[in-house]
């Protein structure tokens, strides 16, 4: 996106470096990339981005985002009157239409409890019918800009954990993640990272 849609950046300070940098595959991984950086966007269009790529390649993801965001304009009273000819239209499945339209329909009301702990913004958001976990995770990071969330739902972020720390599976990934806390979407940032450059 435009960064005139960011409404803010998150960056990692000397205090998360050197926190994170106690774990030798992060260290090495703050060596090659440095500071960890992210866009915070609104968080309704974060909401719509998350939905939108769930279970998609980011490059496919991409492109019906910013097919969605030309027709609409990502306001919510639009996204609420779309049928589901529209999304299907826009290549989004019947599900996903329906969806954005229960998020956009509700959204007035879920806005509020947004400033709210992690948990209960994904209480929130998980509550809408489509929106799972990896969804919600989104929404806290790239919406919220909030600094510890650990989205082991998220397959490549698993893959990577994996890969870099010889662990198998989401509980051992979740083990992980404690000794990233309180800063476990900076590390996040790290192995997706290094996901993309491999």
């Amino acid at each position: 996106m435009p960064s005139s849609e960011h409404v803010g950046e998150v960056v990692a300070g000397p205090k998360v470096l050197k926190h994170l940098a106690r774990d030798p595959v992060l260290e090495q991984l703050i060596a090659r990339h440095g500071p960890a950086r992210w866009g915070v966007h609104p968080p309704f269009h974060a909401l719509v981005r998350a939905v939108v790529g769930q279970q998609l390649s980011n490059q496919v993801a991409r492109t019906l985002f910013r097919r969605l965001k030309a027709r609409t304009g990502l306001r919510p009273k639009v996204l609420a009157s779309l049928s589901d000819e529209d999304y299907l239209a826009l290549g989004l499945a019947r599900a996903k239409g329906r969806t954005l339209r229960e998020a956009a329909l509700r959204w007035e009301t879920i806005a509020p409890h947004l400033a709210g702990s992690d948990d209960e913004v994904r209480s929130r958001l998980t509550a809408l019918k489509g929106v799972g976990p990896w969804t919600a995770d989104m929404v806290l990071i790239f919406g919220l800009g909030r600094e510890d969330v650990w989205p082991v739902e998220d397959l490549g972020l698993l893959r990577q954990v994996e890969a870099a720390f010889g662990v198998r599976g989401r509980a051992a990934a979740r083990e992980i993640g404690e000794r990233f806390r309180p800063y476990r979407s900076y590390a996040a940032h790290y192995l997706w990272a290094a996901h993309d450059v491999g």
